[in-house]
């Protein structure tokens, strides 16, 4: 037992790199709403989406909101229960906007059995504005939708 100690203790130091690593603060990409609720500001001459990939996704999003965003175009059907319920927006980190405006959708995380933390929150009915979100909804990035 006294020889399994430090390899304890290693593994236990590792784990802690690794969750600090996932939780350190980065600066907040143009046009992400902080955790404070406030908008980091686009510069006017920028587009207003990251680049897109060649599926015509913003580069950001993962593969799988690609199906979200289907489901969201053809009203589902959606494979979580909670898809397509109002998101409350308590914290106000998006704009203050009337209770129902806002509505959230599963992006699923692939290996995982539950829904994970990704998330699209549209704005409207129907969706005018899009966000993503997948740090369950401390931080959120605007994009493009579907016209």
């Amino acid at each position: 037992m006294r020889s399994l100690k430090p390899l304890l203790l290693l593994v236990a130091l590792a784990v802690a790199a690794l969750l600090w690593g996932r939780h350190s603060p980065e600066p907040a990409p143009q046009g992400t709403a902080t955790p404070h609720g406030s908008v980091v500001p686009q510069d006017a001459a920028a587009p207003r989406t990251t680049p897109a990939r060649s599926d015509s996704l913003p580069s950001f999003l993962p593969p799988e909101a690609g199906d979200t965003l289907r489901r969201i175009a053809s009203g589902g059907p959606f494979e979580h229960r909670q898809d397509g319920v109002v998101f409350q927006n308590r914290e106000g980190r998006l704009p203050a906007k009337p209770q129902g405006y806002y509505h959230e959708y599963t992006v699923d995380t692939p290996g995982l059995d539950y829904r994970g933390a990704r998330r699209i929150i549209t704005g409207g009915t129907p969706p005018q504005i899009y966000y993503y979100t997948d740090d369950h909804y401390r931080t959120f990035r605007q994009f493009e939708g579907s016209r």
